[in-house]
């Protein structure tokens, strides 16, 4: 974990040195590559790792998502864009507004066996009760959803309400074999015990934090992937991951530094691919308890907590120069947000312009909601879990010090990150009081950020799973509830955008930036750049 200590005028009094030496590392973590990387038909890609579990149900982190969408199936697969296509189901109707008749098409797992309507049925089951998730697993998906097996083939899905958006919702949740899955661990899905699939790609092992390996599923039923082996290499540092694709250590890397990009595209045997992301950076910061621990007065006396106040959590937004980040520290790739989901997708406002930056501004309000020397806290980021992730929570740093807010960064993994930013203080509740993270506005545009993020949280229907500031506000409920159930597109895109208005009022969620995705391939390896942020393998095909 990394300590970045910034002065009340925003300099920086110390700092670790922000990436390790990468050179022994590479050469330590691919001298263990079996002697199967030599095969012409295998694909080596360095990403930036996370994964925390092999069980697909256990949380839709991004690195998690990377693997079981090569070993699983859903009933609908995301395409490029994040369109739910056709998966496991075949077809599917809507008999009512709250009930959808699906058919299975005749796929078999990896042990040969046929997928049925009873390993759907059971799957929603499993996926209701998976323990520790760090954000509720797929609970808020399946919540209030019921399985009716017609046939083996023919099922239907009831719902207590309308659900319009089912099939997004269902497009990363993978369907599991009863036969294996029953009765079955997280950590029995780890070792590969009962990590039957019915995806393009078998699982062979996982290693963590040194590796994943998965092999062709020959009898896959849509389209077999170019490559018959993949390993994957996790390796949370930029530079080191650039470093193995210019060695040629592997064959393709994810989320490719911003500084190295020019670079890698002036070099003729590298590929560049690159799209506009559906990821908003966001800042939680902690409005519901009285004193939070991490902010305090000048003097490290406590304080009531000021985040309660909207004109505080206004003075934080304001003093961020989103368009600078995005020119410096991303160079280039980033787009200044004032919303939760780009211009283009469904609920995003054309009325919410990028939040100015207006550091005067920001210190009135400080000062009207009696704070006009500011206050000390604690930043919690993610440490190289995102682009730039590190470097632009050490520039929001210096913007709030400048205001008087004077602050301390601590970073870490992800894993680390969202276990304790999640259930890490006291009974199970977040540890942090401001906290930075990505969040991926699909399926559904703006409805998930607003109910995953904002929304008040409830372990029962899964609404505000990843609410890490516990906000609450009845009006933006009230929203959120009434476009969930809209089954007229047109009418819920205006709920949908008059919720994410009400929640930039209130400045619910900071929102920072949209990220740029970017993939770099080497040789005959080339990747097809997509919405989303998940690196999954068969993206990848030969020239």
């Amino acid at each position: 974990m990394k300590k970045i200590i910034f002065t009340r005028r925003g300099q920086i009094m110390h700092k670790l040195v922000r990436y390790p030496v990468y050179a022994a590392a590479l050469l330590v973590g691919f001298a263990s590559l079996p002697a199967a990387q030599a095969q012409e038909d295998q694909l080596r890609i360095a990403y930036i790792g996370g994964t925390t579990s092999i069980d697909p149900h256990f949380h839709s982190d991004t690195s998690n998502l990377a693997i079981s969408r090569a070993v699983f199936d859903g009933l609908v697969n995301p395409d490029e864009n994040t369109r739910p296509i056709p998966g496991l189901a075949e077809s599917w109707e809507i008999i009512d507004p709250r009930t959808w008749e699906f058919t299975l098409r005749e796929a078999t797992f990896h042990d040969g066996m046929p997928v049925t309507s009873d390993d759907v049925a059971f799957s929603f089951e499993r996926g209701m009760d998976v323990e520790d998730s760090p954000s509720g697993g797929f609970r808020r998906v399946l919540q209030d959803k019921t399985v009716k097996v017609v046939s083996d083939r023919v099922f239907r899905i009831e719902t207590e309400e309308p659900a319009p958006t089912l099939l997004e919702d269902l497009s990363n949740f993978a369907i599991v074999s009863r036969k294996h899955s029953e009765g079955a661990t997280r950590e029995d899905f780890n070792a590969g015990r009962v990590t039957i699939g019915t995806g393009p790609y078998k699982f062979v092992e996982w290693i963590p934090g040194d590796r994943v390996v998965l092999e062709r599923f020959d009898d896959y039923w849509g389209e077999k992937p170019d490559f018959a082996r993949v390993v994957m290499r996790p390796f949370e540092s930029g530079p080191t991951r650039v470093a193995a694709l210019l060695s040629g250590d592997v064959d393709a890397i994810d989320q490719v530094p911003t500084t190295d990009q020019a670079m890698l595209r002036e070099n003729p045997d590298i590929h560049v691919a690159q799209t506009p992301s559906k990821r908003i950076m966001y800042i939680h910061m902690d409005s519901y308890r009285e004193e939070t621990p991490h902010v305090t007065a000048h003097d490290g006396s406590a304080i009531d907590n000021p985040l309660r106040d909207n004109r505080v959590r206004w003075a934080l937004a304001l003093a961020i120069d989103r368009p600078s980040i995005a020119e410096f520290v991303m160079e280039g790739a980033a787009v200044p947000a004032g919303q939760y989901a780009p211009l283009g997708m469904e609920g995003a406002s054309e009325t919410l312009e990028p939040i100015p930056f207006d550091p005067d501004r920001a210190k009135a309000l400080l000062a009207e909601a009696g704070y006009p020397d500011g206050f000390k806290l604690t930043f919690h980021s993610t440490g190289q879990r995102y682009p730039n992730d590190v470097q632009l929570a050490e520039a929001i740093s210096q913007m709030w010090s400048r205001i008087g807010v004077d602050t301390t960064l601590e970073t870490m993994p992800g894993a680390v990150f969202f276990r304790r930013g999640s259930t890490g203080g006291p009974d199970g509740t977040p540890e942090f009081s401001v906290m930075m993270a990505g969040c991926c506005a699909s399926p559904g545009g703006a409805i998930t950020p607003l109910n995953v993020l904002m929304g008040t949280r409830d372990p029962d229907s899964g609404r505000g799973s990843a609410n890490r500031g516990r906000y609450s506000n009845p009006e933006l409920d009230e929203l959120i509830g009434q476009a969930l159930t809209e089954m007229d597109d047109v009418k819920r895109d205006a709920i949908i955008q008059r919720a994410s208005e009400v929640a930039v009022a209130d400045m619910a969620v900071i929102p920072v930036h949209f990220l740029l995705n970017t993939w770099a391939s080497r040789g005959d390896v080339v990747w097809q750049a997509t919405l989303d942020d998940t690196t999954v393998p068969t993206r990848a095909t030969k020239k």
